[in-house]
């Protein structure tokens, strides 16, 4: 087993999940079989619970992780599937080794940090590791953070064990008052990261500028590294072109060397290459607002935001995104949706800002501006086609009022004894069935897609036959529940249960958004 770990250095949020995407991609298009896990230092067991103001997006596997939004990017950039076991936290480990020790497994040791629980990380991550050439581990947080120290120390013994490759990222600042790049930050992390006991075998400096040859050379110098073992990663417009920034300064051949990977094929980046060309030379704009209550952190939405880039790209249109308050609209109204040429109704939990996004929806709705309902989306969208079009007064759904007359959505059966609330909803992939003649029959171009899920409520059906009455059609099912309305008599009128962000790649868009911007267009 080889392995590549990737570790930050001086401040979170550098980008250690795109270069580590990113790292992927290159191995990957040399003919090599990649994986990438993620582990985040946190005790909660999962991000299922983490508010998006802390955490930004939770990312749902298709087998039912909760996970990193980091999973998101890894498979975009692969192209690839990727399990709940890729993302590895430290409430799980730590869980598991106090569940091992209740069990008499460690036969009366005293457990402890090392060995112990270095061992289960280590083993966690050959477990993922086992059917690949390279398997990329970014580490999260930064050095020095106390409650990253036991991954670093099993990344260290893992250098011992295993063919390992160290990459660390770290933060090489320019100071605008003095006009000069700066590496100190970047010297004190490396002088950390070689105090834990891993000495770097590349360092990626991102900031905001490329490195001049003197703060390369000061870099190489102080971290014991070779002039091109310092790679520059300044900010980019388009970070679907990282893979070329960093393949430019032979970062992959530098990886292939230390990890005695031999002669694999030459970098096969040709559709890549195509659709990054493709998103920065579209010309014409579409206006699509994304209506949620976390617009001040895009990344609660990254996935969504991504998926309709991809869309862009793939029909020739570049999307101006705009996130906007549902709160704000149940203040000041709907008039400000006029300046949208689409509109995208997020999920998410609780009742706050729900009815700003129900007034959106109407909006939508009645001037035919293409609209797309996203879970909660698409059960507002409900609760909005009862009020006003059904004429069925106080209709809501039972999450948010649980003693509303008309409960057009409530709680699934099988919710509805359940106490926790991490890893309980109905999560993951499932097949959704497309009725014949739908519109999104046609887009997806098959009768059974696998979408993922995120939810606890659900459409009641005792309210089915009224809305197909009145013209709101069920164009998707899973084994009787409601998964898909469409509005036939409008240009885009869609409500998906399932969250079709979530595989939605940038060389495979997700029909649905292509579909809402098509419309758009017209």
């Amino acid at each position: 087993m080889k392995f590549v770990f990737v570790t930050g250095g001086v401040l979170s949020s550098l980008g250690k999940g795109i270069t580590s995407a990113s790292v992927g991609l290159l191995l990957k298009s040399r003919g090599l079989k990649v994986t990438i896990i993620k582990i985040d230092p946190y005790l909660n067991y999962d991000a299922g619970t983490m508010n998006p103001y802390q955490h930004g997006e939770v990312f749902v596997t298709d087998d039912g992780g909760e996970t990193d939004l980091d999973i998101g990017h890894y498979e975009r950039f692969l192209n690839e599937n990727l399990s709940k076991r890729n993302n590895i936290t430290a409430g799980q480990v730590y869980l598991e080794v106090i569940e091992r020790e209740r069990q008499g497994k460690y036969l009366g040791a005293t457990v402890q940090v090392v060995p112990h629980l270095t061992n289960l990380i280590k083993e966690r991550i050959k477990e993922v590791a086992k059917d690949y050439d390279v398997t990329v581990v970014e580490i999260g947080g930064t050095v020095g953070d106390i409650e990253s120290l036991p991954f670093l120390e099993a990344a260290r013994q893992m250098g011992l064990e295993e063919s390992s490759f160290y990459l660390h990222v770290s933060y090489v600042p320019f100071v605008k008052s003095v006009g000069e790049i700066k590496t100190k930050p970047t010297q004190h992390s490396v002088q950390r990261l070689r105090e834990i006991g891993i000495q770097p075998d590349a360092l990626v400096a991102r900031g905001e500028r490329p490195l001049t040859s003197e703060a390369r050379r000061k870099l190489a110098l102080f971290s014991s590294l070779p002039l091109r073992a310092v790679v520059s990663a300044h900010d980019l417009d388009n970070v679907y072109r990282v893979p070329f920034l960093l393949a430019d300064q032979g970062l992959d051949d530098l990886i292939f060397e230390k990890l005695g990977l031999g002669v694999y094929a030459d970098r096969s980046l040709d559709d890549w290459r195509d659709f990054t060309e493709r998103v920065e030379s579209s010309s014409r704009e579409l206006k699509v607002a994304i209506v949620g209550k976390y617009i001040e952190v895009r990344d609660a939405y990254k996935s969504l935001i991504e998926a309709v880039g991809h869309a862009g790209a793939r029909i020739g249109v570049r999307p101006r995104i705009t996130l906007v308050d549902s709160i704000r609209l149940e203040r000041e109204g709907t008039e400000s949706l006029r300046d949208y040429d689409a509109i995208i109704i997020a999920g998410g939990f609780g009742r706050r800002g729900t009815e700003g996004k129900i007034a959106a929806l109407r909006f939508g709705r009645e001037n035919r501006v293409p609209t797309l309902g996203i879970c909660l989306g698409m059960q507002l969208m409900t609760v909005e086609w009862a009020r006003n079009v059904l004429g069925l007064e106080g209709a809501h759904s039972e999450e948010f009022q649980p003693d509303t007359p008309h409960p057009v959505i409530h709680l699934l059966p099988e919710q509805r004894d359940i106490d926790r609330l991490g890893a309980t909803m109905r999560l993951g992939g499932q097949d959704v069935l497309l009725k014949e003649g739908s519109l999104l029959r046609r887009l997806y171009g098959k009768d059974v897609v696998r979408e993922r899920h995120r939810h606890r409520y659900e459409f009641n059906n005792a309210y089915r036959e009224a809305f197909v009455r009145s013209g709101l059609r069920i164009a998707g099912e899973t084994e009787g529940l409601v998964e898909a309305l469409e509005w036939p008599e409008h240009p885009f009128y869609v409500g998906v249960q399932f969250h079709p962000e979530y595989t939605s790649r940038p060389l495979r868009p997700n029909p649905v958004f292509v579909g809402l911007l098509e419309a758009a267009l017209g």
